[in-house]
């Protein structure tokens, strides 16, 4: 058998209004090490807004979520109404409120949010074909409004210091998941649907702690195909 072929999502370039960029170096250095086949996907969109990550403050700027997103692929990028399941055995889609605010409207609405017509057809079809998803940091609820009844980890339900989001956890129970709590160095595996999910940056921990995390989440993706 050749090399295991990833689709990974990509939603902008920054953590405030893009993907963490942190957690797209550890999905593709897990993968690489893996021996992995990668191709980084983004929809070709306009960002919710523009984010001075520096002053945390919006800005009145326009940027291109594709365009955004080459800055992490070093311009290897593809738009993401180009993949075909037939070419692909995993999903993975790393966090970032690039999620939440580009692939869907989730910081927004919530619960009541849409998700943006290309990544909700790509999830759908990895779903149908049995496929596996790998899913981190706020990404999970992609799979909470798409994939009725599933199983999944944000990290913990009580919020704290620790756990600074833990709210997100009553709006996917709202939608009928399951949330199980998992520490950031572990994952949650939801095998009838074939779901693997971890919480990253959702935590305030040490960035090695995150790194491992989303290493036991590629590990399980690939073991899954």
């Amino acid at each position: 058998m050749g090399k295991t072929r990833v689709a990974v999502i990509l939603s902008g370039c920054g953590v405030y209004d893009g993907t963490e960029v942190h957690e797209s170096s550890a999905v593709m250095v897990h993968l690489s090490r893996a021996g992995a086949e990668v191709q980084l996907y983004a929809p070709n969109v306009n960002q919710m807004h523009v984010v001075n990550h520096l002053t945390s403050k919006p800005t009145e700027e326009v940027r291109n979520v594709l365009v955004e997103s080459s800055r992490i692929a070093r311009g290897n990028i593809k738009e993401l109404v180009q993949l075909s399941i037939n070419d692909t055995d995993a999903l993975i889609i790393p966090g970032g409120f690039g999620v939440a605010k580009n692939l869907s409207s989730w910081a927004v609405k919530g619960k009541d949010c849409s998700v943006e017509p290309s990544v909700e057809l790509t999830i759908k079809k990895f779903h149908a074909t049995k496929k596996p998803i790998g899913l981190c940091c706020i990404a999970p609820v992609l799979a909470a409004k798409l994939i009725p009844g599933c199983e999944l980890t944000v990290g913990y339900d009580t919020e704290c210091e620790k756990w600074p989001h833990a709210k997100t956890t009553q709006a996917m129970k709202d939608l009928g998941c399951k949330h199980v709590n998992k520490n950031v160095n572990e994952i949650h595996i939801d095998k009838k649907n074939k779901l693997v999910t971890t919480s990253a940056f959702m935590c305030n921990a040490p960035i090695h702690e995150i790194f491992d995390g989303i290493g036991e989440m590629v590990k399980e993706v690939l073991r899954l195909v």
